[in-house]
């Protein structure tokens, strides 16, 4: 793969200047690394609409008090298999990080852990959570929403009423962990903002305007009647999309008990956990040889267009990235590392140098 060399760093500098921007703001050390290090993940994996380009604004929730710098989660509800956390709006990728870790300790004794936590401020790219679950031999799930956003119509409709809803899924497998990460929309807040910052348009009509038509221009949702991000399965079957939507809205909102109609204020978000442990089910040899023989039926199956490309599975994209990025370093652009620049000036830091 080309790489425009002046914009590739290594993993390490990036960390490293994201956790020196975050203790600049009065972050401590270890939440900071933590925080810093799931950000970078989400570059590694190629999602960098979830990755550095979150760094901003984190810092300036931070500068302006609505992210907590510091602190513990409170614990309002507990059994053994489950618990109920306020987030008290420390940064989500500290509280994921540190939730999936109780989660899996949990499940390998009960075999299963579900942790719903409210009031966390924003979480990141979910995908980046996956790895120390799947490498543990164990099965993770995350689901996420915004109880304050409305971005997303449902099927039919053209006013914008629940929020993109991401869910993620990672289990291991012979010849290498499946990991799903999904909007139940058809794109993300984050693409929408960055294709209308760069005056650019979607290839494919997946917004919809105030008025019902089907768009490809991210200025919809800007405008004085704004429109919406069409469900997954879009004009035709954006009722799956607005299914699964519901089901990430009850699993967060509805179990958290932080949901829409307590009209909740400010950028935070609700989050469902739940981890499942093979060995206390049908064994976790056996998991990962049915899960791998699938996922190789898949690779080998045929492909619909000769010169197109191969069926493949989940996450096989994001993980070749990786370990791509983490020998040849992690492309930032141009747009990103303005938004850096600009905070490194802010809290006089050096810019990441390049590898």
């Amino acid at each position: 793969m080309m790489i425009d060399i002046a914009l590739v760093y290594g993993v390490e500098t990036l960390v490293t200047f994201a956790s020196q921007a975050l203790e600049a703001v009065g972050f401590s050390g270890p939440m900071s690394k933590t925080v810093a290090s799931v950000l970078v993940e989400g570059d590694l994996l190629g999602h960098d609409t979830h990755g550095l380009a979150l760094l901003p604004g984190y810092l300036t929730s931070a500068r302006e008090g609505e992210m907590a710098l510091d602190g513990t989660p409170g614990v309002l509800n507990e059994r053994p298999a489950a618990a109920l956390w306020d987030g008290r709006k420390l940064p989500g990728p500290w509280l994921i990080t540190e939730g999936l870790q109780t989660a899996m300790e949990k499940a390998e004794y009960y075999g299963t852990f579900t942790l719903s936590i409210r009031n966390s401020h924003h979480t990141a790219g979910l995908v980046s959570y996956l790895k120390p679950v799947t490498d543990r031999g164990l099965v993770g799930l995350v689901m996420v929403s915004d109880p304050t956003e409305q971005c997303v119509a449902p099927f039919s409709g053209c006013q914008p009423v629940l929020s993109t809803n991401p869910f993620a899924i990672g289990y291991p497998s012979r010849g290498g962990a499946v990991m799903l990460d999904m909007s139940t929309a058809m794109t993300t807040n984050g693409m929408v903002k960055r294709l209308y910052n760069e005056k650019g348009q979607f290839a494919h009509e997946w917004l919809i305007d105030a008025d019902g038509t089907p768009s490809c221009d991210p200025a919809i949702r800007f405008a004085k009647a704004p429109g919406a991000i069409m469900p997954l399965g879009g004009f035709s079957a954006g009722y799956k999309g607005t299914g699964l939507g519901m089901t990430v809205e009850a699993l967060t909102h509805g179990l958290s008990g932080n949901g829409r109609h307590r009209n909740p204020q400010g950028w935070q978000n609700n989050v469902f956990i739940q981890v499942l442990d093979p060995a206390a089910f049908g064994g976790g040899e056996s998991f990962a040889m049915e899960a791998g023989f699938l996922a190789d039926a898949i690779r080998h199956s045929k492909a619909a267009k000769a010169d197109g490309p191969s069926p493949r599975v989940a996450g096989d994209r994001a993980q070749a990235l990786r370990a791509e990025r983490l020998v040849e370093g992690v492309p930032l652009s141009e747009g990103i590392l303005a938004g850096l620049a600009k905070w490194a000036e802010e809290l006089g830091l050096p810019m990441p140098q390049n590898s």
